[in-house]
Protein backbone atom coordinates (compact mmCIF):
# COMPACT_ATOMS: atom_id res chain seq x y z
CA UNK A 1 0.00 0.00 0.00
CA UNK A 2 1.56 3.82 -0.60
CA UNK A 3 2.19 5.95 2.28
CA UNK A 4 -0.89 6.77 4.14
CA UNK A 5 -1.97 8.45 7.04
CA UNK A 6 -4.60 7.27 9.73
CA UNK A 7 -7.27 10.32 10.86
CA UNK A 8 -9.96 9.43 13.18
CA UNK A 9 -13.40 10.64 13.64
CA UNK A 10 -12.31 13.05 16.30
CA UNK A 11 -9.29 14.97 15.64
CA UNK A 12 -6.99 15.42 12.77
CA UNK A 13 -3.28 14.22 11.48
CA UNK A 14 -1.37 17.49 10.07
CA UNK A 15 -3.05 19.26 7.89
CA UNK A 16 -5.60 16.23 7.20
CA UNK A 17 -8.98 16.36 8.77
CA UNK A 18 -12.38 13.87 8.55
CA UNK A 19 -15.26 15.00 6.78
CA UNK A 20 -18.39 16.39 8.97
CA UNK A 21 -21.24 14.18 8.90
CA UNK A 22 -23.02 16.93 6.55
CA UNK A 23 -22.72 17.25 3.41
CA UNK A 24 -20.81 20.38 2.69
CA UNK A 25 -16.99 18.17 3.17
CA UNK A 26 -14.15 19.75 5.62
CA UNK A 27 -11.46 17.97 3.35
CA UNK A 28 -12.53 16.95 0.01
CA UNK A 29 -11.41 13.91 -1.74
CA UNK A 30 -8.53 15.67 -3.99
CA UNK A 31 -6.02 13.68 -6.28
CA UNK A 32 -2.68 14.24 -5.35
CA UNK A 33 0.20 13.97 -7.97
CA UNK A 34 1.04 10.63 -7.35
CA UNK A 35 -1.92 9.92 -7.45
CA UNK A 36 -2.45 11.37 -10.87
CA UNK A 37 1.03 9.63 -12.09
CA UNK A 38 -0.33 6.53 -10.57
CA UNK A 39 -3.81 7.17 -12.69
CA UNK A 40 -2.19 7.45 -15.71
CA UNK A 41 -1.44 3.89 -15.85
CA UNK A 42 -5.02 3.18 -15.77
CA UNK A 43 -5.13 4.35 -18.98
CA UNK A 44 -2.85 2.33 -20.60
CA UNK A 45 -2.75 -1.50 -21.14
CA UNK A 46 0.69 -2.81 -19.13
CA UNK A 47 0.01 -6.49 -18.33
CA UNK A 48 -2.38 -9.38 -19.41
CA UNK A 49 -4.63 -10.90 -16.71
CA UNK A 50 -6.41 -13.94 -16.89
CA UNK A 51 -2.90 -15.68 -18.56
CA UNK A 52 -2.73 -13.12 -21.69
CA UNK A 53 -4.54 -14.07 -25.11
CA UNK A 54 -3.99 -17.82 -24.21
CA UNK A 55 -6.11 -17.91 -20.91
CA UNK A 56 -8.85 -15.79 -22.38
CA UNK A 57 -9.10 -17.95 -25.52
CA UNK A 58 -9.80 -20.91 -23.17
CA UNK A 59 -12.53 -19.40 -21.44
CA UNK A 60 -14.55 -17.97 -24.10
CA UNK A 61 -14.03 -21.68 -26.08
CA UNK A 62 -15.08 -23.44 -23.13
CA UNK A 63 -17.92 -21.48 -20.74
CA UNK A 64 -20.72 -22.70 -23.27
CA UNK A 65 -20.03 -26.81 -23.12
CA UNK A 66 -19.56 -25.83 -19.35
CA UNK A 67 -22.80 -24.89 -19.07
CA UNK A 68 -24.44 -27.19 -21.21
CA UNK A 69 -22.48 -30.14 -19.72
CA UNK A 70 -23.82 -29.16 -16.15
CA UNK A 71 -27.29 -28.56 -17.41
CA UNK A 72 -27.51 -31.90 -18.93
CA UNK A 73 -25.96 -33.32 -15.99
CA UNK A 74 -29.20 -31.81 -13.31
CA UNK A 75 -31.75 -32.24 -15.69
CA UNK A 76 -31.07 -35.73 -17.48
CA UNK A 77 -28.80 -37.35 -14.73
CA UNK A 78 -30.14 -36.47 -11.40
CA UNK A 79 -27.13 -34.23 -11.02
CA UNK A 80 -24.56 -36.75 -11.32
CA UNK A 81 -21.42 -35.81 -13.00
CA UNK A 82 -21.91 -38.23 -16.12
CA UNK A 83 -18.26 -38.70 -18.05
CA UNK A 84 -17.32 -41.40 -20.59
CA UNK A 85 -17.18 -44.99 -19.42
CA UNK A 86 -13.53 -46.01 -20.79
CA UNK A 87 -11.91 -44.56 -24.21
CA UNK A 88 -13.91 -45.93 -26.57
CA UNK A 89 -16.46 -44.27 -25.24
CA UNK A 90 -15.51 -40.45 -25.74
CA UNK A 91 -16.85 -40.31 -29.20
CA UNK A 92 -20.40 -41.80 -28.35
CA UNK A 93 -20.38 -40.03 -25.14
CA UNK A 94 -19.84 -36.48 -27.30
CA UNK A 95 -22.41 -37.78 -29.78
CA UNK A 96 -25.00 -38.24 -26.68
CA UNK A 97 -24.02 -34.96 -25.24
CA UNK A 98 -24.97 -33.25 -28.50
CA UNK A 99 -27.91 -34.94 -29.09
CA UNK A 100 -29.29 -33.55 -25.88
CA UNK A 101 -28.14 -29.81 -26.66
CA UNK A 102 -29.80 -30.45 -30.61
CA UNK A 103 -33.36 -32.36 -28.92
CA UNK A 104 -33.71 -30.37 -25.90
CA UNK A 105 -31.67 -26.97 -26.10
CA UNK A 106 -31.95 -25.35 -29.26
CA UNK A 107 -33.36 -22.23 -29.93
CA UNK A 108 -37.28 -22.45 -30.43
CA UNK A 109 -40.01 -19.31 -30.66
CA UNK A 110 -41.06 -19.16 -26.92
CA UNK A 111 -37.37 -19.26 -26.09
CA UNK A 112 -36.79 -16.23 -28.61
CA UNK A 113 -39.67 -14.13 -27.72
CA UNK A 114 -38.86 -14.73 -23.89
CA UNK A 115 -35.69 -13.92 -24.10
CA UNK A 116 -35.41 -11.13 -26.61
CA UNK A 117 -38.96 -9.52 -25.10
CA UNK A 118 -37.32 -9.34 -21.76
CA UNK A 119 -34.30 -7.57 -22.94
CA UNK A 120 -36.39 -5.23 -24.86
CA UNK A 121 -38.65 -4.63 -21.93
CA UNK A 122 -36.18 -3.85 -19.12
CA UNK A 123 -34.52 -1.61 -21.71
CA UNK A 124 -37.60 0.28 -22.30
CA UNK A 125 -38.12 0.38 -18.67
CA UNK A 126 -34.47 2.29 -18.21
CA UNK A 127 -35.25 4.49 -20.58
CA UNK A 128 -38.81 5.68 -18.96
CA UNK A 129 -38.78 5.03 -15.71
CA UNK A 130 -37.97 7.85 -13.10
CA UNK A 131 -34.23 7.61 -10.83
CA UNK A 132 -32.70 9.10 -8.84
CA UNK A 133 -29.38 10.72 -10.39
CA UNK A 134 -26.42 9.78 -8.57
CA UNK A 135 -22.80 11.26 -9.60
CA UNK A 136 -19.87 8.42 -10.65
CA UNK A 137 -16.84 8.45 -9.19
CA UNK A 138 -13.86 11.20 -11.24
CA UNK A 139 -12.71 9.27 -14.12
CA UNK A 140 -8.54 9.39 -14.69
CA UNK A 141 -9.41 9.15 -18.24
CA UNK A 142 -11.97 12.15 -18.39
CA UNK A 143 -9.79 14.44 -16.73
CA UNK A 144 -11.55 13.24 -13.53
CA UNK A 145 -14.56 14.86 -14.79
CA UNK A 146 -17.61 12.52 -13.32
CA UNK A 147 -20.68 11.43 -14.85
CA UNK A 148 -24.26 11.00 -14.03
CA UNK A 149 -26.11 7.43 -13.56
CA UNK A 150 -29.83 7.48 -13.92
CA UNK A 151 -31.05 4.56 -10.94
CA UNK A 152 -34.05 3.96 -11.77
CA UNK A 153 -33.52 -0.02 -11.24
CA UNK A 154 -35.71 0.08 -8.46
CA UNK A 155 -38.92 1.75 -10.56
CA UNK A 156 -38.24 -1.00 -13.16
CA UNK A 157 -37.63 -4.02 -10.75
CA UNK A 158 -41.27 -3.41 -8.87
CA UNK A 159 -42.65 -2.65 -12.73
CA UNK A 160 -41.15 -6.06 -13.89
CA UNK A 161 -42.91 -7.83 -10.90
CA UNK A 162 -46.22 -6.47 -11.40
CA UNK A 163 -46.12 -7.40 -14.81
CA UNK A 164 -44.92 -10.50 -14.12
CA UNK A 165 -47.82 -10.89 -11.32
CA UNK A 166 -50.60 -9.85 -14.33
CA UNK A 167 -49.04 -12.33 -17.36
CA UNK A 168 -48.69 -15.34 -14.76
CA UNK A 169 -51.88 -15.04 -12.63
CA UNK A 170 -53.93 -14.55 -16.08
CA UNK A 171 -52.54 -16.88 -18.21
CA UNK A 172 -50.93 -14.34 -20.82
CA UNK A 173 -47.19 -16.06 -19.84
CA UNK A 174 -46.64 -18.73 -17.03
CA UNK A 175 -43.82 -18.66 -15.14
CA UNK A 176 -43.03 -22.14 -15.47
CA UNK A 177 -42.31 -21.91 -19.25
CA UNK A 178 -38.75 -21.08 -17.83
CA UNK A 179 -38.07 -24.18 -16.92
CA UNK A 180 -40.00 -26.17 -19.44
CA UNK A 181 -37.68 -24.10 -21.72
CA UNK A 182 -34.63 -23.95 -20.06
CA UNK A 183 -32.02 -25.03 -22.55
CA UNK A 184 -33.61 -23.47 -24.74
CA UNK A 185 -33.70 -20.51 -23.12
CA UNK A 186 -29.84 -20.76 -22.28
CA UNK A 187 -28.73 -21.61 -25.65
CA UNK A 188 -30.86 -17.90 -26.43
CA UNK A 189 -28.38 -16.41 -23.78
CA UNK A 190 -25.27 -17.68 -25.09
CA UNK A 191 -25.98 -16.46 -28.62
CA UNK A 192 -27.10 -13.21 -27.33
CA UNK A 193 -23.87 -12.55 -25.04
CA UNK A 194 -21.71 -13.49 -28.13
CA UNK A 195 -23.28 -11.23 -30.35
CA UNK A 196 -23.93 -8.30 -28.03
CA UNK A 197 -19.57 -9.18 -27.51
CA UNK A 198 -18.65 -9.16 -30.96
CA UNK A 199 -21.06 -5.44 -31.50
CA UNK A 200 -19.54 -3.58 -28.58
CA UNK A 201 -16.60 -4.14 -29.50
CA UNK A 202 -16.85 -3.04 -33.91
CA UNK A 203 -18.86 -0.24 -32.38
CA UNK A 204 -16.45 1.19 -30.48
CA UNK A 205 -13.55 0.64 -32.60
CA UNK A 206 -15.78 2.13 -35.07
CA UNK A 207 -16.57 4.80 -33.06
CA UNK A 208 -13.27 5.55 -31.99
CA UNK A 209 -14.07 5.37 -28.05
CA UNK A 210 -11.14 2.23 -27.69
CA UNK A 211 -9.65 2.67 -24.30
CA UNK A 212 -6.50 0.99 -22.85
CA UNK A 213 -5.94 -1.59 -25.48
CA UNK A 214 -3.59 -4.50 -25.81
CA UNK A 215 -3.55 -4.84 -29.71
CA UNK A 216 -4.69 -8.13 -28.92
CA UNK A 217 -8.14 -8.78 -30.97
CA UNK A 218 -8.88 -11.63 -28.75
CA UNK A 219 -7.86 -10.43 -25.05
CA UNK A 220 -9.45 -6.93 -26.01
CA UNK A 221 -12.44 -8.71 -27.24
CA UNK A 222 -12.77 -10.94 -23.75
CA UNK A 223 -11.69 -7.28 -21.34
CA UNK A 224 -13.37 -4.84 -23.59
CA UNK A 225 -13.14 -1.90 -25.89
CA UNK A 226 -14.78 0.96 -24.51
CA UNK A 227 -14.97 2.19 -21.01
CA UNK A 228 -18.81 3.94 -20.42
CA UNK A 229 -20.74 2.91 -23.71
CA UNK A 230 -24.12 4.49 -23.24
CA UNK A 231 -27.14 5.17 -25.09
CA UNK A 232 -28.99 8.13 -24.11
CA UNK A 233 -29.27 8.29 -20.54
CA UNK A 234 -29.25 4.79 -20.26
CA UNK A 235 -25.64 3.80 -19.02
CA UNK A 236 -24.92 0.26 -20.61
CA UNK A 237 -22.62 -1.28 -18.52
CA UNK A 238 -24.67 -0.32 -14.99
CA UNK A 239 -28.12 -1.95 -17.07
CA UNK A 240 -26.69 -5.39 -17.41
CA UNK A 241 -25.04 -5.95 -14.19
CA UNK A 242 -28.17 -4.64 -12.36
CA UNK A 243 -30.97 -5.66 -14.69
CA UNK A 244 -30.22 -8.59 -16.96
CA UNK A 245 -28.43 -11.55 -14.26
CA UNK A 246 -30.39 -11.02 -11.18
CA UNK A 247 -33.82 -10.40 -12.60
CA UNK A 248 -33.72 -13.28 -15.04
CA UNK A 249 -31.96 -15.34 -12.12
CA UNK A 250 -34.76 -14.48 -9.81
CA UNK A 251 -37.51 -15.60 -12.45
CA UNK A 252 -35.84 -19.05 -13.10
CA UNK A 253 -36.07 -19.76 -9.43
CA UNK A 254 -39.32 -18.22 -9.24
CA UNK A 255 -40.56 -20.74 -12.19
CA UNK A 256 -38.87 -23.84 -10.15
CA UNK A 257 -41.11 -23.20 -7.59
CA UNK A 258 -44.20 -22.74 -9.68
CA UNK A 259 -43.35 -25.63 -11.09
CA UNK A 260 -42.85 -27.61 -7.77
CA UNK A 261 -46.15 -26.40 -6.98
CA UNK A 262 -47.45 -27.82 -10.07
CA UNK A 263 -46.43 -31.02 -9.82
CA UNK A 264 -46.88 -31.52 -6.05
CA UNK A 265 -49.07 -29.15 -4.77
CA UNK A 266 -46.76 -27.42 -2.67
CA UNK A 267 -43.85 -25.29 -2.50
CA UNK A 268 -40.27 -26.25 -0.38
CA UNK A 269 -38.86 -24.33 2.25
CA UNK A 270 -35.59 -25.21 -0.04
CA UNK A 271 -37.26 -23.98 -3.91
CA UNK A 272 -39.28 -21.05 -0.93
CA UNK A 273 -35.76 -20.22 0.23
CA UNK A 274 -34.07 -20.04 -3.40
CA UNK A 275 -36.74 -17.13 -3.86
CA UNK A 276 -36.19 -15.40 -1.03
CA UNK A 277 -32.43 -15.38 -1.56
CA UNK A 278 -32.45 -14.42 -5.29
CA UNK A 279 -35.27 -11.52 -4.32
CA UNK A 280 -33.22 -10.11 -1.55
CA UNK A 281 -30.18 -9.80 -4.08
CA UNK A 282 -32.15 -8.41 -7.01
CA UNK A 283 -33.89 -6.00 -4.50
CA UNK A 284 -30.29 -5.27 -2.86
CA UNK A 285 -29.08 -4.26 -6.09
CA UNK A 286 -31.81 -1.67 -7.50
CA UNK A 287 -32.51 -0.19 -4.13
CA UNK A 288 -28.75 0.46 -3.62
CA UNK A 289 -28.17 1.31 -7.42
CA UNK A 290 -26.72 4.51 -6.59
CA UNK A 291 -23.73 2.64 -4.82
CA UNK A 292 -22.51 0.79 -8.15
CA UNK A 293 -21.45 4.00 -9.90
CA UNK A 294 -18.62 4.12 -6.87
CA UNK A 295 -17.48 0.25 -7.99
CA UNK A 296 -14.51 -0.88 -9.20
CA UNK A 297 -16.77 -2.18 -12.10
CA UNK A 298 -17.90 0.33 -13.36
CA UNK A 299 -15.01 2.90 -12.43
CA UNK A 300 -12.32 0.90 -14.61
CA UNK A 301 -13.33 -2.55 -16.12
CA UNK A 302 -14.48 -1.83 -19.73
CA UNK A 303 -17.63 -3.81 -21.10
CA UNK A 304 -16.33 -6.61 -23.36
CA UNK A 305 -17.09 -10.47 -23.13
CA UNK A 306 -16.02 -11.09 -19.75
CA UNK A 307 -19.43 -8.57 -18.58
CA UNK A 308 -21.51 -8.67 -21.11
CA UNK A 309 -21.22 -12.48 -21.75
CA UNK A 310 -21.82 -13.27 -18.31
CA UNK A 311 -24.05 -11.09 -17.31
CA UNK A 312 -26.19 -11.92 -20.36
CA UNK A 313 -26.08 -15.63 -20.03
CA UNK A 314 -23.23 -17.29 -17.28
CA UNK A 315 -24.81 -15.42 -13.71
CA UNK A 316 -28.57 -16.41 -14.42
CA UNK A 317 -28.27 -19.60 -15.99
CA UNK A 318 -25.67 -21.12 -13.58
CA UNK A 319 -26.38 -19.44 -10.58
CA UNK A 320 -29.73 -21.47 -10.57
CA UNK A 321 -28.35 -24.72 -10.12
CA UNK A 322 -29.62 -25.45 -6.81
CA UNK A 323 -33.33 -24.83 -8.45
CA UNK A 324 -33.15 -27.07 -11.59
CA UNK A 325 -31.25 -29.86 -9.10
CA UNK A 326 -35.15 -29.13 -6.96
CA UNK A 327 -37.30 -29.21 -9.83
CA UNK A 328 -35.89 -32.77 -11.19
CA UNK A 329 -35.77 -34.47 -7.86
CA UNK A 330 -38.42 -34.84 -5.49
CA UNK A 331 -38.40 -32.63 -2.23
CA UNK A 332 -38.17 -35.54 0.21
CA UNK A 333 -34.51 -36.04 -1.60
CA UNK A 334 -33.22 -32.83 0.06
CA UNK A 335 -35.73 -31.77 2.53
CA UNK A 336 -34.27 -30.79 6.03
CA UNK A 337 -35.68 -30.82 9.37
CA UNK A 338 -36.58 -27.85 11.28
CA UNK A 339 -33.66 -27.39 12.11
CA UNK A 340 -32.01 -27.07 9.30
CA UNK A 341 -34.16 -24.86 7.62
CA UNK A 342 -33.98 -22.53 10.85
CA UNK A 343 -30.37 -23.03 10.53
CA UNK A 344 -30.07 -22.22 6.51
CA UNK A 345 -32.75 -19.10 6.52
CA UNK A 346 -30.49 -17.02 9.37
CA UNK A 347 -27.73 -17.49 7.93
CA UNK A 348 -28.80 -16.74 4.73
CA UNK A 349 -30.31 -13.39 6.32
CA UNK A 350 -27.19 -12.62 8.45
CA UNK A 351 -25.27 -13.07 5.84
CA UNK A 352 -26.99 -10.62 3.46
CA UNK A 353 -27.44 -7.87 6.24
CA UNK A 354 -23.22 -7.85 6.42
CA UNK A 355 -23.32 -7.99 2.83
CA UNK A 356 -25.60 -4.79 1.87
CA UNK A 357 -24.50 -3.11 4.84
CA UNK A 358 -21.03 -3.62 4.40
CA UNK A 359 -21.30 -2.01 0.59
CA UNK A 360 -23.74 0.19 1.59
CA UNK A 361 -20.70 1.73 4.44
CA UNK A 362 -18.16 1.88 1.89
CA UNK A 363 -20.39 3.66 -0.89
CA UNK A 364 -21.74 5.76 0.85
CA UNK A 365 -18.79 6.57 2.54
CA UNK A 366 -16.98 7.53 -1.24
CA UNK A 367 -19.87 9.33 -1.64
CA UNK A 368 -19.55 11.46 1.44
CA UNK A 369 -15.83 12.43 0.52
CA UNK A 370 -17.04 13.36 -2.89
CA UNK A 371 -19.62 15.49 -1.34
CA UNK A 372 -22.90 14.19 -3.34
CA UNK A 373 -23.60 11.99 -0.65
CA UNK A 374 -27.99 11.98 -0.19
CA UNK A 375 -29.74 9.77 1.84
CA UNK A 376 -32.69 7.51 0.41
CA UNK A 377 -35.46 5.82 1.33
CA UNK A 378 -35.93 3.06 -0.78
CA UNK A 379 -36.90 -0.56 1.24
CA UNK A 380 -35.14 -1.98 3.41
CA UNK A 381 -32.78 0.34 4.59
CA UNK A 382 -30.86 -1.67 6.94
CA UNK A 383 -29.19 -0.11 10.46
CA UNK A 384 -25.71 0.62 9.88
CA UNK A 385 -25.95 1.00 6.62
CA UNK A 386 -24.39 4.85 6.88
CA UNK A 387 -21.34 5.54 9.52
CA UNK A 388 -21.32 9.30 10.85
CA UNK A 389 -17.90 10.51 11.17
CA UNK A 390 -16.29 7.70 9.87
CA UNK A 391 -12.45 6.88 10.58
CA UNK A 392 -10.36 6.45 7.25
CA UNK A 393 -6.80 6.01 5.72
CA UNK A 394 -5.33 8.99 3.84
CA UNK A 395 -3.36 7.44 1.50
CA UNK A 396 -0.57 8.98 -0.91
CA UNK A 397 -2.78 9.15 -3.94
CA UNK A 398 -5.15 11.15 -2.25
CA UNK A 399 -7.97 8.86 -1.19
CA UNK A 400 -9.76 7.71 1.29
CA UNK A 401 -9.76 3.96 2.85
CA UNK A 402 -13.16 3.43 5.31
CA UNK A 403 -11.44 1.79 8.57
CA UNK A 404 -15.22 2.52 10.73
CA UNK A 405 -18.27 0.46 10.21
CA UNK A 406 -18.06 -3.40 9.47
CA UNK A 407 -14.63 -2.40 7.40
CA UNK A 408 -12.49 -1.70 11.24
CA UNK A 409 -12.98 -5.44 11.20
CA UNK A 410 -11.77 -7.18 7.89
CA UNK A 411 -10.51 -5.91 5.11
CA UNK A 412 -13.36 -7.19 2.50
CA UNK A 413 -15.99 -8.00 4.47
CA UNK A 414 -18.53 -7.71 1.41
CA UNK A 415 -16.76 -10.55 0.05
CA UNK A 416 -16.87 -13.07 2.67
CA UNK A 417 -20.67 -11.78 3.41
CA UNK A 418 -21.63 -12.60 -0.27
CA UNK A 419 -19.80 -15.38 -0.59
CA UNK A 420 -21.55 -17.39 2.62
CA UNK A 421 -24.56 -16.23 1.11
CA UNK A 422 -23.57 -18.43 -2.24
CA UNK A 423 -22.71 -21.03 0.00
CA UNK A 424 -26.31 -20.89 1.40
CA UNK A 425 -28.08 -20.84 -2.66
CA UNK A 426 -25.97 -24.34 -2.60
CA UNK A 427 -26.48 -25.85 1.13
CA UNK A 428 -30.68 -25.29 0.06
CA UNK A 429 -29.97 -28.47 -2.37
CA UNK A 430 -28.79 -30.75 0.10
CA UNK A 431 -26.01 -32.99 -0.78
CA UNK A 432 -27.39 -35.48 -3.11
CA UNK A 433 -24.92 -33.23 -6.17
CA UNK A 434 -21.94 -30.99 -6.52
CA UNK A 435 -23.51 -29.30 -9.16
CA UNK A 436 -25.70 -26.85 -6.98
CA UNK A 437 -22.26 -25.32 -5.39
CA UNK A 438 -21.06 -24.70 -8.76
CA UNK A 439 -21.51 -20.80 -7.95
CA UNK A 440 -19.74 -20.63 -4.19
CA UNK A 441 -16.68 -22.12 -5.76
CA UNK A 442 -16.70 -20.41 -9.03
CA UNK A 443 -17.30 -17.26 -6.83
CA UNK A 444 -14.13 -18.33 -4.26
CA UNK A 445 -12.37 -18.19 -6.92
CA UNK A 446 -13.36 -15.19 -8.50
CA UNK A 447 -13.42 -13.49 -5.06
CA UNK A 448 -9.53 -14.57 -4.71
CA UNK A 449 -8.91 -12.86 -8.23
CA UNK A 450 -10.39 -9.58 -6.85
CA UNK A 451 -8.61 -9.61 -3.70
CA UNK A 452 -5.35 -10.19 -5.40
CA UNK A 453 -5.98 -7.18 -7.65
CA UNK A 454 -7.45 -4.93 -4.96
CA UNK A 455 -4.37 -5.50 -2.15
CA UNK A 456 -1.82 -5.14 -5.48
CA UNK A 457 -3.96 -1.83 -5.80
Amino acid sequence: MSKSLHVNGNGTNGDLRKRAAANKPATKTEISKIGRESDKKLDVHSTYEFGGPIGVSIMITIFPPIMYYLWICLWFYDGALVHPTGVTDVLPFLGRMWDHVQQDAAPNTWSVSFYVGLMVFQLLLAFVMPGYQQEGLPVPSLNYRTLTYNCNALACWYATLVTSIIVHTTGIFRLTGIIDNFGSVMTVSILWGFGLSFVTYFVSVAQGTTHRMSGNFVYDFFMGAVLNPRIGNVDLKMFQEVRIPWVLLFYICVGGACKQYEDYGYVSANAAFMVLATGLYINACAKGEECIPQTWDMFYEKDGFMLIFWNFAGVPFTYCYPTLYMVRNHPDVYKFPLWGNIALYSTLMIAHYIFDTSMAQKSHFKMQMQGVYQERMTFPQWPWSTIKNPDFIQTAHGNKLLTSGWWAYARKPNYSADWVQSLTWGLSAGFGSIIPYYYSVFFFVVLVHRCSRDFER
